[in-house]
């Protein structure tokens, strides 16, 4: 027996251009007619908001959990990196993610991760070469090139970077960009390859620059990352070139909002409001070449409807016209599932962390809150009996990366920009490889917290010297195994003992897990030492 409803009240239609009252027939989820009439419901109806560029796992959380959180926030597909999990697992974290995915009616739409691992300065779990990216590529379930992060090697005409290229073109597949601060010139190199977007501008000249280039930008919102107010303006002069982005959202982030409320914050702008919907609607679905529906005759019934457009409210979700999620209400349940992993890592002691005195100045890097990219300074090293210990009236604290696919020998570096009067932090989310990554104000602490990672096999963890709490992370040792609501406020928790250990940042686990992302400037540290992004090498940790 065929299941037919229809909603009626403002169609947002996004293909032509237009807002006219209307209802859409829905039969055994397909948009079956879309005809102008009077209206009889006080509400507006929209396509399904697309997420055009994510790491699931950055949200600590499975597909299926994941999707569980933003369907109430009318999300109802994503373009989705398995980047994360396929730096530790490879393939089989890649199809992990496919099938956990595939437990919910979510519309997930998942890429080949392009650099595993992001480079060759670091240890990961595994390694995805060219040969089976065209593997990854022919399938229909792989849908895009994942960001190219190694835009050196697509600039100067590395060989098994061009064979992943080469395959997406083969195969009429989009390859996701991840190019910061190059030049003109550079630019149009790298686009000339056939990279199609760029998540990474932080400016709106670069951005321009890109787009003159050929390319698509991302506007991005993430936990750590934000980039919206500087890009936003590009809706008003180049709004086909415009799509809305997360990249990485932690989960108590993902229970406040979504891709809504970037829409939210441009509609109130000031911004055309079918300019803003096209960037999370149209947009994804043309370049990507997504199956999702856009209230058309003949779409997926994906669905969302608001009660109006400035306000922005999500009353109810629709995916492929099942409901999902009502009165700010998820209706997808919990699943269960294998949790696949890979930890080698030991116990550590308090010698591990000590580090010897050298000549010259000590680099410290400079972290900011909101920020990627970092800066190098220069300072004279507090020294105990031959060893630098940390600064932390001056907030120069210890930093340390450890491999966690073998036993080795932890790297250590100096950071400012953190805060901690107290205590310590760790996590093994550490992009890209996920090793171990701690900062912390005295090394028994930071042991402490290393230790209790150690054992749980990942997850992220503080202590204020005197009480340890952990959110275990074991699948993959980047995403929990409970309900999301759950791990959401265990997260909440856990951020709120790490800010109150005397920092500033906003999401200070957020921002550590990226001081490890070497394709990132300036200075950043690697389980195998640190790192000079500018100059693309290692470096020493003195200077003269």
């Amino acid at each position: 027996m065929k299941k037919t409803f229809t909603l009626s009240g403002q169609i947002v239609d996004v293909v032509a251009g237009k807002i006219f009252p209307g209802k859409v027939e829905v039969t055994d989820g397909k948009i079956t007619s879309v005809t102008p009439c009077e209206v009889l419901e006080n509400q507006f109806i929209i396509p399904g908001l697309i997420d055009a560029h994510v790491h699931i796992e950055s949200s600590m959380l499975v597909p299926a959990e994941f999707a569980r959180l933003a369907v109430v926030h009318g999300t109802t597909a994503t373009v989705s990196d398995p980047h994360e999990i396929a730096n530790v697992l490879g393939l089989e974290g890649v199809d992990f993610m496919i099938n956990n995915g595939k437990l919910s009616p979510f519309k997930f739409h998942f890429g080949a991760p392009s650099c595993v691992p992001a480079t060759g300065f670091e240890s990961s779990g595994a390694v995805i070469d060219s040969a089976q990216i065209d593997q990854l590529l022919k399938r229909d379930d792989i849908f895009y090139l994942s960001e190219m992060m190694n835009f050196p090697g697509v600039i100067f005409g590395d060989e098994e970077v061009h064979k992943k290229l080469d395959s997406a073109e083969k195969y009429n597949k989009p390859v996701d960009g991840h190019a910061p601060g190059l030049d003109s010139e550079n630019i149009k190199k790298y686009a000339a390859a056939g990279i199609t977007t760029d998540h990474e501008c932080t400016s709106l000249a670069e951005a321009i620059d890109k787009i003159d280039s050929g390319m698509h930008i991302l506007i991005r919102e993430g936990s750590a990352a934000r980039n919206f107010d500087a890009l936003v303006q590009l809706l008003a002069t180049h709004p086909e070139k415009v799509m809305f982005c997360s990249d990485d959202k932690h989960p108590d982030d993902l229970v406040a909002g979504h891709i809504n409320l970037l829409v939210k914050r441009a509609i109130q702008a000031g911004f055309k409001p079918m300019d803003v919907l096209r960037a999370c609607t149209l947009n994804p679905v043309r370049h990507y070449k997504l199956p999702c529906g856009l209230l058309q005759p003949g779409d997926p019934a994906d669905i969302v409807l608001i009660d109006n457009l400035n306000a922005f409210t999500i009353l109810r979700t629709y995916i492929n016209g099942e409901l999902v999620a009502a009165e700010r209400k998820s209706l997808l349940p919990t699943n269960k599932y294998e949790a696949p992993n890979r930890f080698l890592a030991p116990i550590f002691n308090i010698s591990d962390l000590e580090v010897h005195a050298g000549k010259g100045k000590l680099k410290v890097i400079q972290a900011f809150d909101g920020d990627l990219v970092t800066e190098k300074i220069l300072t004279n090293p507090v020294l105990s009996e031959g060893n630098v210990v940390n600064d932390i009236k001056n907030d120069i604290l210890k930093i340390t990366v450890i491999n966690r696919y073998q036993p080795a020998k932890p790297a250590i570096a100096f950071i400012r920009g953190f805060g901690l009067q107290r205590g310590a932090m760790a996590s093994t989310v550490a992009h890209d490889s996920h090793n171990i990554i701690c900062i912390g104000t005295n090394d028994a602490d930071m042991v402490s917290v290393i230790n209790s990672l150690v054992e749980s096999k990942g997850g992220i963890a503080v202590t204020d010297g005197h009480n340890l709490d952990i959110l275990p992370l074991p699948v993959a040792g980047l995403m929990a195994d409970i309900d999301g609501y759950l791990a959401a406020d265990k997260y909440e928790q856990i951020n709120k003992k790490a800010i109150a250990l005397g920092g500033s940042l906003k999401a200070p686990f957020m921002t550590l897990s990226f001081m490890a992302l070497l394709v990132i400037p300036e200075l950043k540290l690697s389980d195998k030492g640190l790192f000079d992004g500018i100059k693309f090498s290692f470096t020493e940790l003195f200077e003269n």
